[in-house]
């Protein structure tokens, strides 16, 4: 497999940045959303669950897209340090394809596999 050309890495580069701008735009639009809904104690106990799981569903969003915020930013910086596109798993090149699909992508399919199985395998 041979190296990857600057124009894919230029335009995986590009997506990293556009999907973290698009992330951190979700997060202050849930951030004033948050502020601006004032906390209520009132309603009925079934009012009250159906706030209490919308906040915790949005907090569980928020941490999601706060994990994927962690992973732009790696791959941000292994483009910086010239290991981009490299795969932990198999220290082979990441197929294109992938990358430009899931630019913060830290493994090929291949080592999407053996990493997948090994969590099957020490799950039991």
């Amino acid at each position: 497999m041979t190296h990857l050309s600057k124009d894919v890495v230029q335009e995986c580069k590009k997506r990293l940045l556009e999907t973290k701008a698009n992330i951190l735009n979700r997060v202050k639009t849930g951030r004033e959303l948050i502020v601006s809904s004032e906390p209520s104690t009132s309603g009925d106990e079934a009012d009250q669950t159906a706030r209490i799981m919308q906040e915790s569903e949005f907090i569980s969003s928020q941490e999601r897209l706060r994990q994927q915020l962690g992973e732009i930013e790696f791959a941000l910086s292994r483009i910086d340090n010239g290991s981009y596109g490299v795969c932990e798993e198999t220290e082979e090149y990441i197929e294109v394809d992938r990358l430009l699909a899931i630019p913060w992508t830290r493994l090929s399919i291949e080592g999407a596999e053996i990493r997948e199985a090994m969590g099957r395998r020490y799950a039991r």
